[in-house]
């Protein structure tokens, strides 16, 4: 078949031509503007999720930091609690009648507390103190005249205290004043 084609025609299959390429360049620019768009969107969501995983990661690692002190922590008070009780107990053994503490004094200042003297002692001698050392009585120099001394102590049940075992040295009348 032929066809003849007139000018007119072939001017409004050229506008039609225009028409269709215009449309495709907005539908393609639209495209591109939903992509950019969408593309946008899936990098800041993408980025949110990395930062969840690393808020995710540093609260992981904060709560094991923070079960290890408390672990830590409670075995500390365990220790802290069965010495307490053995110090109850020897508290209680101290305050039985005829039962002596030790206060080991350094130039006159309390140092420490003992349960017995040979314990005094040995604390003496990681300072220093030879094991041979000849101890001053209570009555014989000032306090702070000694570099180490040890006074005992013994409970008072009538006063609920303890009260310290000091023999003065005997004095013949006439250095009395």
């Amino acid at each position: 078949m032929i066809r003849i084609v007139t000018a007119k025609r072939l001017a409004r299959l050229e506008a039609d031509t225009h028409a269709a390429f215009e449309r495709a360049r907005q539908a393609t620019e639209a495209a591109n503007t939903a992509a950019t768009r969408h593309m946008e969107v899936l990098a800041a969501a993408n980025g949110r999720a990395e930062r969840a995983e690393e808020s995710k990661e540093a609260v992981g690692e904060m709560f094991a930091g923070a079960v290890a002190e408390l672990s830590a922590a409670q075995e500390e008070l365990l220790l802290q609690r069965i010495e307490l009780r053995r110090l109850g107990e020897e508290l209680a053994e101290a305050r039985e009648p005829g039962r002596y503490l030790y206060l080991l004094r350094h130039y006159g200042d309390p140092w420490m507390i003992y349960s017995s003297q040979e314990d005094a002692y040995a604390d003496t001698a990681t300072h220093g103190v030879p094991a041979n050392r000849v101890w001053v009585r209570a009555g014989e120099q000032l306090p702070s005249e000694s570099e180490w001394r040890l006074s005992p102590f013994t409970y008072d049940a009538g006063s609920n205290a303890f009260r310290g075992e000091f023999v003065p040295v005997p004095r013949s009348l006439g250095e009395a004043a």
